[in-house]
């Protein structure tokens, strides 16, 4: 069963609400299951049958929780966001003043996170370009707001170039994942997106750290 077209979405980390059930025991361990499933398998590939023999439930009680497929898919992209969002505000939060110490629990946190996405949700992706852009709008908050935190607090340690506008190097991030970190380029180049974060995100910072900064990265 493909994925059916919905209306008019927000962007995912922002939308509180848009997980039917929100809160319900079952409803969650239906997200869990659609998560553990489309990640790793894709969401074209796997049927509601599928995800409600994983679950033992009937097909029936699935519907009565999400009203299609492509809801499900929706769903299980909200909760790995919402999941990156509490994480990163954790991490930026306790380790504010240590910049090469929030650097690094970031880049390996996001790297664990993308380890959990697999080629076929990948190729799952290219053919619904709707939801894919709205993966990218989430992505781009998360960015903007994690990364351009923890440029500005890297600046006043001395470590990012004051040359550079902080917003600038928060752009230049973003298009660059917008480029390289997107099913099409990543099947082309034959790259994971961990290696694709990892390499980006190294070469980026490459060139705003200072000297200082790299004495202690």
């Amino acid at each position: 069963m493909n994925a059916e077209k919905s209306g008019s979405r927000q962007n995912l980390p922002r939308a509180r609400s848009r997980i039917p059930g929100a809160g319900h025991p079952v409803s969650g361990q239906i997200v869990a299951a659609a998560r553990r499933n489309f990640f790793a398998n894709g969401f074209r590939r796997v049927t509601m049958d599928d995800l409600a023999q994983d679950l033992g439930i009937s097909k029936k009680t699935l519907y009565e929780h999400f009203p299609s497929k492509t809801a499900l898919v929706e769903a299980a992209i909200l909760d790995k966001f919402r999941g990156i969002d509490a994480e990163m505000e954790r991490i930026t939060s306790e380790c504010s003043s240590d910049f090469a110490g929030t650097l690094h629990r970031l880049l390996a946190y996001i790297q664990q996170q993308t380890e959990e996405i697999q080629p076929p949700f990948l190729r799952d992706l290219r053919r619904q370009p709707e939801i894919f852009h709205h993966v990218e709008n989430s992505r781009r908050e998360l960015v903007q707001r994690y990364f351009g935190k923890l440029i500005y607090e890297g600046r006043k340690a001395g470590i990012i170039r004051e040359d550079v506008p902080a917003e600038l190097i928060t752009e230049i991030i973003l298009g660059a994942l917008e480029k390289i970190i997107n099913p099409t380029k990543m099947a082309e180049l034959e790259i994971t997106p961990k290696a694709g974060y990892s390499a980006l995100i190294a070469v980026i910072l490459e060139g705003v750290i200072t000297e200082k900064g790299r004495s202690k990265l």
